[in-house]
């Protein structure tokens, strides 16, 4: 039963397919082949605008990038207290963008209270130079909560800090952003650039690539300095027609989508199999390929040594009171390659 990471399944076989092909012949190196410049131009089909990529091999990467292109010297990035770029980047944010700081803003289930972010941009604001200046917004597309942002709030947060800032970037950490499209319908041009999201990295890492993210930037006033920023920091690969040739293979077809559907189908059934427990409760509704539950702490250990691979974890700032004394919260992550076997083991380990 692994239901640890969607980082912990092998590549998609059509992934892997594409990688195999793209080892015959050769290439120009550092993405200067004509196939990396129809990549582009998928991209810019899938967004409906224009768009530069950047590929790169690690979601720290990408997002690290993404915010240095975007700083300025004294600026605050806002983000969510549990956002990833805060919390699980080891620093690499402020090691790309040094002085950088991070702004944490609450918010019920991973998601930035609009309310909230205005008191923290207001804060700054307010500071003069001690405090910095007004920089940068992150959100997650889906939450470290497996949450989802509704088109009318990135637009709604986006405005907030345009109201202090009107020229403020937004950057989008999309680590499970096929798994947001799947469970919403939307277009990916719906819940980014038509909503003033400036850059999106888009993983492919967890949804079925072997090492593959994409820097999509919609803006053109920050591609200019992403082209030395990703070379500088030595992410420009120099074979990078394998990372081409993966995201060919991600989008033709919709196999991004058709991947995320499946990992998220599974999840829904993992939460059904919770809701109709005894020994065990939701922690709140899914809405991805994330399920987090809450059970007693003898309990959880035993699963794992029956088995379960998936992680107990920290509660939100904002949820902490959902736990009672002896009782963890757990995360369940599912994705392509969850097997319908899994899932019924699960099942009969609940009763």
């Amino acid at each position: 039963m692994h239901f640890a990471s969607d980082n912990w399944a092998g590549a998609h076989p059509k992934i892997m397919q594409a990688m195999t092909s793209a080892n015959d012949g050769y290439w120009p190196a550092y993405g200067n082949s004509d196939r990396d410049e129809r990549l582009d131009a998928r991209f810019a089909d899938v967004f409906e605008t224009e768009v530069a990529v950047f590929l790169v091999s690690t979601g720290t990467a990408a997002n690290a990038l993404a915010l240095s292109a975007m700083a300025r010297p004294g600026d605050v990035a806002f983000c969510h207290t549990e956002a990833h770029i805060r919390v699980d980047e080891c620093g690499a944010p402020h090691f790309l963008a040094p002085g950088l700081q991070m702004m944490p803003v609450t918010g019920s289930f991973g998601k930035i209270d609009e309310a909230q972010l205005g008191r923290a941009v207001e804060t700054v604001a307010g500071g003069g130079l001690n405090a910095g200046r007004v920089g940068m917004l992150s959100l997650t597309q889906a939450t470290e909560c497996g949450t989802l942002y509704a088109p009318d709030e990135i637009e709604a947060l986006v405005k907030t800090i345009r109201s202090n800032r009107s020229d403020a970037p937004v950057h989008m950490d999309g680590a499970r952003f096929a798994n947001a499209l799947a469970a919403t319908g939307a277009t990916p041009a719906e819940v980014t650039w038509k909503r003033g999201i400036d850059i999106l990295c888009l993983g492919g890492t967890k949804n079925g690539c072997w090492c593959a993210e994409a820097i999509l930037v919609f803006r053109p006033d920050l591609v200019d300095d992403m082209i030395y920023l990703r070379k500088r920091a030595g992410h420009l690969l120099s074979k990078m027609r394998f990372m081409t040739a993966q995201f060919e293979a991600y989008l033709d077809e919709g196999l991004w989508l058709e991947l995320a559907t499946k990992a998220n189908d599974q999840a829904a059934k993992l939460e059904a199999a919770i809701t109709t427990s005894n020994s065990v409760r939701l922690a709140w509704t899914r809405e991805v390929n994330e399920v987090f539950g809450i059970v007693e702490r003898n309990r959880f250990a035993q699963w794992q040594a029956q088995g379960l691979k998936a992680y107990d974890w920290q509660p939100p700032t904002a949820e902490r009171e959902l736990l009672d004394e002896n009782e963890t919260m757990f995360r369940l992550v599912t994705c392509y390659a969850t097997s319908d076997n899994e899932v019924e083991a699960f099942e009969r380990l609940l009763r």
